[in-house]
């Protein structure tokens, strides 16, 4: 009889199901976009019934499409877009509006009001976070303060507020379970990190009753039992729960203080295990829950690079200096070095450690020797210095080395990347080829919840990719690239 998994990877634009065996392999997947409303400049809304309603229907095609045996076992797993957050009723199961996202920038004025009262540093120390409308807090304060009657029902107790895992969780057990994980509950500034509680000050500052909120739970708990609307009649187990990063995190098997993973897309998201203490962040950083399971929790900076493929885009669509980012790697080794030439990608600002959002991008250090081949790679060069500062800093700060960095997302294809990178962070370059690492993380908490797996250990032996760049480059030689590269920030950083 075999065993399967599925996972709900509920994001900002659809909702997949995702059918995992238990050798974490997948199996299918189905995918259901979202309607996105745009209802104020500014403003970003999702109809929560419209994805739940997505979510079933999902996992139905799902179901429909894959030939699996008859006797086969089945549970259920979440991860979800962070933050985003709904207000709903206790006994109708109803939204009293559409969900605000992370997007949404509706609750500046009551976070930029809060920072002028001085409470950030109570937030800093106690949620890890920096109050800002990214996080779900201030979006429940305004439906509260805006939405007819809500202030009062919510007073009365007759609210629930949850991000979108509490809220498919609320409804795939018809009400009976209103639960979140710690990841997710890390994410909305009302969560104390240290008591891994929700925290009455924090909650008071925001005006948000205790009664709302989900029972926090460790991502490899059992959350409950559900049909999924009779598709399952006998019904199955839903555990294992987290954030769509964290997933990432636990999906890509960093499970050591010291092991981190970045993401290469039109940015990069960066995230590095600090282990078990909850480390105050650098400026301008972040710290969460990274993930709890196997009675533990381990913590996490995180941080967020605007442009490292999008800079190659930028290359093609904007310079047209080459066809398509297929081509920087046979133009970058093509030459024998950068020849002095840097590209700072200061093209929404620069971010940490440099915090400057005033900033324009760069080329310099150009003579008439200087060819396409060198400003091309000058912007591949610019990627592994923005990961290395971010690494630095986050490294730095918890007092940790970085034992390997774990990277996915197309641009990690490019040998000449991933080997800078490598001598940059002087540090081991993973290469993964996990499919839906988010999903992934989600199934590594559902299989320890369910005792599928009795360890961190037993499954990070699941691993297959082991696709490892080491660090090449002698140390004086990466000082003075890396030397040019902060003189060249230099010259954008000027407030």
């Amino acid at each position: 009889m075999s065993r399967y998994i599925i996972a709900i990877d509920q994001s900002t634009s659809a909702t997949k199901a995702i059918l995992f065996d238990e050798q974490c392999h997948v199996v299918g997947r189905v995918n259901v976009e979202h309607k996105q409303y745009y209802p104020a400049p500014g403003w970003v809304e999702h109809d929560a019934e419209e994805i739940y309603a997505n979510a079933v229907e999902a996992v139905r095609r799902l179901m429909e499409t894959m030939q699996v045996e008859a006797d086969a076992t089945y549970s259920l797993a979440i991860t979800n877009q962070r933050e985003t957050v709904v207000v709903w009723e206790a006994e109708t199961s109803k939204p009293i509006a559409h969900a605000v996202v992370w997007q949404c920038q509706r609750g500046a004025e009551i976070c930029r009001e809060l920072k002028e009262q001085g409470h950030e540093p109570t937030f800093l120390k106690k949620s890890g976070l920096l109050i800002d409308p990214y996080f779900s807090a201030s979006g429940v304060k305004w439906l509260l303060d805006h939405v007819e009657g809500a202030r009062e029902a919510a007073e009365a107790g007759r609210l629930r507020m949850g991000t979108m895992d509490a809220w498919l969780i609320w409804k795939l057990t018809g009400g009976a379970v209103h639960a979140t994980d710690y990841t997710n509950a890390s994410r909305t500034l009302l969560f104390n990190i240290h008591t891994l509680d929700w925290d009455d000050e924090l909650l008071g500052l925001f005006t948000v009753p205790r009664s709302m909120l989900p029972e926090a739970k460790p991502c490899d708990a059992v959350f409950g039992r559900t049909t999924i609307e009779g598709l399952f009649p006998e019904g199955i187990e839903i555990a294992g729960v987290l954030g769509d990063s964290h997933g990432a995190l636990a999906g890509q098997m960093c499970f050591e203080a010291g092991m981190g993973k970045a993401t290469y897309g039109t940015g990069s998201s960066v995230m590095v295990n600090i282990g078990e203490q909850a480390v105050a962040a650098p400026a301008g950083l972040v710290t969460s829950v990274g993930f709890a399971a196997q009675g533990k929790v381990f913590y996490a900076f995180e941080g967020n690079i605007h442009c490292t493929g999008a800079t190659l885009r930028w290359l093609t669509d904007q310079l047209q200096l080459i066809g398509s980012p297929a081509e920087t790697e046979a133009l970058a080794t093509s030459i024998e070095g950068n020849g002095g030439v840097y590209l700072v990608p200061a093209f929404a600002g620069l971010g940490a450690p440099w915090w400057n959002s005033e900033a324009k991008a760069i080329i310099c250090g150009m003579t008439l020797g200087t060819t396409k081949a060198h400003v091309v790679r000058a912007a591949l060069e610019a990627i592994p210095y923005q990961i290395k500062d971010l690494v630095d800093l986050m490294t730095g700060q918890a007092g940790v080395v970085l034992k390997e960095l774990r990277v996915d997302g197309g641009p990690t294809k490019n040998r000449f990347l991933m080997q800078f990178q490598a001598d940059m962070l002087h540090a081991t370059i993973n290469r993964s080829d996990i499919e839906e690492a988010s999903a992934m993380g989600a199934v590594v908490m559902n299989g320890l919840a369910r005792g599928l797996w009795a360890s961190l250990d037993e499954v990070a032996a699941l691993r297959t990719s082991d696709n490892r760049i080491e660090p090449t480059m002698p140390a004086e030689e990466r000082e003075r690239l890396y030397g040019g590269w902060v003189e060249a920030v230099k010259l954008v950083n000027k407030k």
